[in-house]
């Protein structure tokens, strides 16, 4: 391993277990999170960084274990399927309340509509702050921190 490729997977580390405690305090408080989605955005982007530094090194005829690569590229498969999750949180709300789509959500109150939406900034806050709490969990076994 190189010094940047161990720089910033312990980054990426503490960045999505920063965002999963943060957004999942939140989440669990029923609250607003303020700057979990740039810290998870953050997290991401750190998880992009450490896949193509992985790939470079492998290029470069590092040899790495096989469980080493599965726990790093598990993290992309985590966020993808995370973000697929988080679109569709409305669609989960909306269906829960037997609401068909916009139509139906124009016919609500103001506060109905602000405690729906509420719901659903909840709901894609949760998975997203799950997700960055496996990713986390994922880097710390990679580093054999675990």
């Amino acid at each position: 391993m190189t010094g940047f490729h161990i720089v910033v997977g312990t980054a990426l580390i503490a960045v999505n277990a920063l965002a999963f405690a943060w957004g999942g305090f939140h989440w669990w408080r029923g609250t607003e999170a303020p700057g979990f989605w740039p810290l998870l955005r953050a997290g991401q982007a750190l998880i992009i960084i450490e896949a193509i530094d992985g790939g470079v090194l492998l290029l470069m005829g590092r040899e790495l274990p096989s469980l080493h690569l599965i726990y790093g590229l598990v993290p992309l498969l985590v966020a993808f399927m995370a973000e697929q999750l988080r679109l569709a949180a409305a669609d989960t709300v909306l269906g829960q309340r037997d609401l068909e789509g916009r139509a139906d959500v124009e016919q609500l109150s103001e506060p109905e509509q602000r405690t729906l939406v509420l719901l659903i900034m909840q709901r894609e806050m949760g998975v997203m702050a799950a997700s960055a709490g496996v990713i986390a969990l994922l880097g710390v076994r990679a580093a054999g921190w675990l």
